[in-house]
């Protein structure tokens, strides 16, 4: 059986670019937690610093996140990522301890 694949991604956004980000996100936010290998999917935004934005996912495995990954929307927001953000992304990879709190 394949292991949860986990991460946090921070997205520090340019400041003129910020609401154009939340935007765009918001819209991926409820198709990405109706993929079969989604187990959690949350987009977070920083109350002290607006430009900063949080995502918090669990897949079911790497494949599942790498197919995720490969879809073309997702494909061509990695291109043209620089666009919204003063710097790359921070990635945190992490390990699952407990449950998930989703299907409660």
């Amino acid at each position: 059986m394949s292991e949860p694949c986990g991460f946090i991604l921070k997205a520090k956004t340019r400041p003129d670019k910020a609401e154009a980000f939340e935007a765009l996100f918001r819209a991926y936010v409820e198709p990405s937690r109706a993929e079969p290998g989604c187990i959690e999917y949350h987009m977070l935004r920083d109350k002290e610093d607006p430009t900063l934005f949080v995502f918090y996912e669990i897949w079911a495995s790497q494949a599942a996140l790498d197919e995720h990954s490969a879809l073309p929307h997702m494909r061509e927001f990695f291109d043209k990522r620089m666009e919204y953000l003063e710097r790359d992304f921070d990635i945190q990879h992490i390990e699952m301890l407990s449950e998930s709190s989703a299907s409660r």
